[in-house]
């Protein structure tokens, strides 16, 4: 099936693009699609405890199911006025 990721702060500028599309297999968790991009991209690694996850604009856990054409956000903790 196939998601879509939304990318900001850290996870925009270590991809260098806003958005992926993924195929992921059916019952894929949103924490396990966080697993894959930090397997692709050590530099994620220290952001895996501290981030935040959105399904269709809703904060979900981890262990939410992803859905065929979900949108997912990835949104870190950020600073700054």
């Amino acid at each position: 099936m196939t998601v879509k990721i939304k990318l900001f702060a850290i996870y925009q500028e270590v991809y260098q693009q806003s958005e992926l599309t993924l195929d992921i297999p059916e019952n894929t968790k949103v924490g396990d699609v966080l697993q894959q991009m930090i397997t692709e991209k050590s530099a994620l690694q220290p952001w895996e405890k501290i981030t935040r996850f959105a399904v269709n604009l809703e904060f979900v856990s981890s262990d939410y199911i992803l859905q065929p054409g979900d949108e997912i956000a990835f949104i870190p903790p950020v600073s700054g006025g």
